[in-house]
């Protein structure tokens, strides 16, 4: 009604009529006309969800995959350890790490689109209750056809106008994958931050651009703040996903009356996503070095490499030369010379970590 009123008085002031006179515009009888809060509220979420989505996150997004894609092709000729449970694994590409979150954020990119695709039926026309009491049969197409045109959103009235006035469930379905987003956001934002931890004790494979300085009682300790920052906007989305799903639960009969929150909510998960994305790429994903020493020293260093072994001598012997790796200090390639496990040349080509990144490369499957 507010909105009425406001159209109305300025329809006033544009014809030379007194503010509240309704003169020549009525809000209810002219404005509101063939409307309904119950229809226009919704589909005006509707079409805010839909304009963020497509204008706001979906090149965030884009943006995002390539940035990752440049990196996966700059890092490819780097080997370093991969990490299941924590714990060192088979060597892998950093290149494929980085192609793996880029993929990551193609498949965001596409979940971001079903999300658009869940809010393009809009409840405009049903008025009331549903019936479209009141309202010209001609009257939704013709909005549909302006929206269409002004927003390049292929928006369509609602197949059944009693689900769309009743349920929120599209709204939902576009949250859900809103918070998906966030899950994938965060484990690259994560991983990211513990590739990068040290710089002298911790994993050390790569570095990140300084931002800020990050501590006040520990002089030159740069803190990893962007990934930090990505992982608590993921966080409040996956609340803000929370909010939307109670809010829809809520209604009651021919009206959810929890709508505001309800849009508050994935409102602002899209302008966080979107906000976070670009921040993301711009001040950490486009300046992350990699650690080329520390990563061939790891991978160097690991008792995963008797892995590719265990085809060649068997899972026991194999076993039995990574423990004495782990008591003794010394790498998989130095027990092995020592105890002339193979002849050098095979020894070196068992132990070639670039030959243990490819597909069906030596070695067993594992966990």
């Amino acid at each position: 009604m507010n909105a009425n009123e406001v159209i109305g008085n300025r329809c006033s002031q544009l014809a030379g009529k007194p503010i509240g006179s309704k003169e020549p515009v009525h809000p209810n009888d002219h404005v509101n006309m063939g409307q309904s809060s119950n229809d226009i509220i919704p589909t005006t979420i509707h079409v805010a969800v839909g304009e963020m989505l497509h204008k706001a996150l979906l090149p965030a997004l884009g943006e995002l995959q390539t940035a990752l894609e440049k990196k996966s092709t700059e890092f490819w000729d780097i080997i370093k350890i991969g990490r299941t449970h924590l714990m060192d694994a088979t060597p892998v590409r950093l290149g494929q790490e980085f192609g793996g979150y880029a993929t990551q954020i193609e498949y965001a990119g596409f979940r971001a689109s079903n999300a658009l695709a869940a809010v393009q039926e809009l409840p405009l026309g049903g008025t009331a209750v549903g019936t479209g009491l009141n309202c010209h049969p001609d009257f939704p197409g013709i909005v549909m056809r302006h929206l269409a045109s002004q927003t390049g959103i292929a928006f369509r009235e609602a197949r059944n106008h009693f689900e769309a006035q009743a349920a929120k469930d599209g709204l939902v379905q576009a949250s859900g994958q809103l918070k998906t987003i966030a899950v994938s956001l965060f484990k690259i934002a994560n991983d990211i931050r513990w590739l990068s931890s040290g710089p002298r004790c911790g994993i050390g494979e790569i570095r990140l651009p300084e931002t800020q300085p990050g501590s006040s009682i520990m002089p030159g300790k740069v803190n990893p703040v962007i990934c930090e920052s990505v992982m608590q906007v993921c966080a409040r989305v996956i609340g803000n996903d929370a909010t939307v799903t109670w809010a829809a639960a809520n209604g009651n009969f021919e009206l959810n009356v929890m709508m505001p929150v309800l849009a508050d909510a994935i409102l602002e998960s899209i302008k966080l996503l979107a906000n976070v994305c670009n921040v993301f790429r711009e001040k950490c994903v486009v300046g992350i070095q990699a650690n080329v020493a520390r990563c061939n020293e790891l991978v160097e260093y690991s008792m995963a490499m008797v892995t590719s072994l265990a085809p060649i001598i068997g899972y026991d012997k194999a076993a039995e030369i990574a423990k004495e790796s782990a008591k003794t200090g010394k790498t998989v390639r130095e027990i092995c010379r020592e105890k002339q496990v193979l002849p050098e040349a095979e020894l070196a080509k068992a132990l070639d970590p670039v030959e243990m990144t490819k597909p069906g490369g030596e070695g067993a499957a594992g966990g």
